[in-house]
Formats: structure tokens, sequence, C-alpha cells
């Protein structure tokens, strides 16, 4: 082994190197380099994109389809201005944009108007076929309304509103709110009573100037001639007026002396005289 203290080798302190570091000034253009470009790309999709949204806009003011035939059916009471009214519509219109749907709802606000259909036919078209209702009665109820077929009170009557029609009377406003179900019901069989009314021969609705209903009792009538009262009840009516039909032009000679008929009954009539 080597005897390092014999050695002539003599270590030397080292000095420790120093280096001086020199700052260099930051290049700020390096950094702000891309932030430019990234401001001026949004700045070109904000032009981009306003560009789009006005051509959006552009194009949603230009009418491609523009409504110029308007087919209504023929109504009696309705006028082709009140229907055209009614739908706010008019030639011009865009026909992508009309909402028939809203168009149909405002022409069913209409006491008249029964049903309402609205088609579009491209490129520039729309038809409007309604269906009135039939008035087959009117019906006092504090208020006088019109029945249609269907048994609904469908309009309050005005002023240059027929009134040639069989008077429906024991209904009132507050049975209609109160039991709803219940007086539709038999609005629907006066409409029945009504039907069988008009179909007969000798007797005939003509002959009826009142139809009374009693909910406890059924129907009454009242000849138009002398207003006799004619039992009639709830049901069977068809038979019940076959039977009277017969009878009828030799009873009402005698009006005069009649308190009152009775059909209520499966074989026979009651001629209750005063």
């Amino acid at each position: 082994m080597r005897d390092f203290k014999k050695s002539s080798y003599q270590r030397k302190k080292v000095t420790p190197n120093k280096v001086k570091i020199q700052r260099k000034p930051i290049n700020l253009k390096k950094y702000l380099r891309p932030l430019g470009m990234l401001a001026g790309g949004l700045a070109a999709v904000a032009v981009a994109a306003g560009v789009i949204y006005g051509g959006y806009r552009a194009v949603q003011s230009t009418t491609f389809f523009s409504l110029k035939t308007i087919e209504v059916s023929k109504t009696k009471r309705l006028t082709r201005e009140d229907i055209l009214g009614l739908a706010g519509v008019e030639p011009g219109k865009d026909l992508l944009r009309m909402n028939l749907k809203n168009m149909g709802e405002h022409i069913l606000q209409n006491p008249w108007v029964e049903t309402v259909r609205i088609n579009r036919y491209f490129p520039n078209g729309i038809s409007i076929v309604i269906t009135e209702r039939e008035p087959l009665a009117i019906v006092n109820m504090g208020y006088i309304y019109y029945l249609d077929k269907k048994g609904s009170v469908f309009k309050v009557l005005n002023q240059g509103d027929k009134l040639d029609f069989p008077v429906i009377t024991g209904f009132s406003e507050e049975d209609l709110a109160s039991d709803p179900k219940g007086t539709r019901a038999a609005l629907e069989t006066t409409c029945q009573l009504l039907k069988i009314l008009r179909e007969k021969g000798a007797f005939i609705l003509a002959d009826v100037s009142e139809i009374h209903y009693d909910k406890g009792y059924g129907f009454t009538m009242f000849t138009a001639s002398g207003a006799v009262p004619v039992k009639i009840g709830s049901g069977d009516f068809a038979a019940k007026i076959e039977r009277f039909a017969r009878i009828y032009r030799n009873l009402i000679a005698q009006s005069r002396t009649i308190q009152y008929i009775d059909l209520d009954y499966n074989d026979k009539i009651i001629v209750k005289k005063s």
C-alpha cells in the first residue's frame, strides 16, 4: 500500500469556480405574439359569426313561399271576410311561418263555427274548411240560447237572430254549471224528441210551440194551436208520438175544452177536459 504521508505530492486548495451570470432582458414580443394571433383569430371568428348571423336574418326576412291563394268553404252565416278576419290571414304572408293551429283556434271563437280544418298547399296556398252549427231550437235559460242538433247550447240570441224555432224551457244556467253531465244528457234527449217530431207526418214539429223539461217527470209539449199541454214523459217517444198523431187532428178541433193530454202510457192516451 502506498504511503501518502511520505509522498512529495502537495495537495493544493482549489479555488471554487465563480461564474458570473448576466440577466438578459425579457423579450415580451416573444410572449405577446401568440396572444396577438389569438386575438386576431377571435376577431375573425366574431366577424364570421356576424356575417353568418346577418345572412341568417336576411334569409329569415326573405319570403320564399308568399301566400297568394286562400280558399274558403261556403258558409251560410259567416262571410269570407269574417273568416279571414278571425284567422288573421291575408295574401303576402310567409306560408312557412303561418301557425295553422292558432288560426283555427281563433276561428273557433265564433259561436257559429262547429269545426274548422286548415291545410297548407305549397308553394303559395291555403284552404279553410268550416262546418257551421245548425240551430234546432231555442233554450230559455234566463238568457235565450240556440241549441244545435248535438244538444249543445252555443249562442246567445242577439237582435236580428231568427226566432222561428221551438222553445225549450225548464233548463237553467245553474243546472249547466252544477250538473253539466246530467244537463247535457237531458238536452241530448230533447234533441232526440225534436228529431222524432220532425220526422213524423200528421203531428209535426211545426205543431209544437214549446217543450218543457222537468227533471223529475220528463217532457211536456205545448201545441202551437191553443197551447194545450201534452205530457210525454221521458222515453219511448216514437211510439207515443205515433199514437198521438192518429188522433191529433180530431183533438185539436176541441182544444178549447181540453185541459191536458197525457201520452205517458204504453197503450192509451188520456185526454183531460176542463
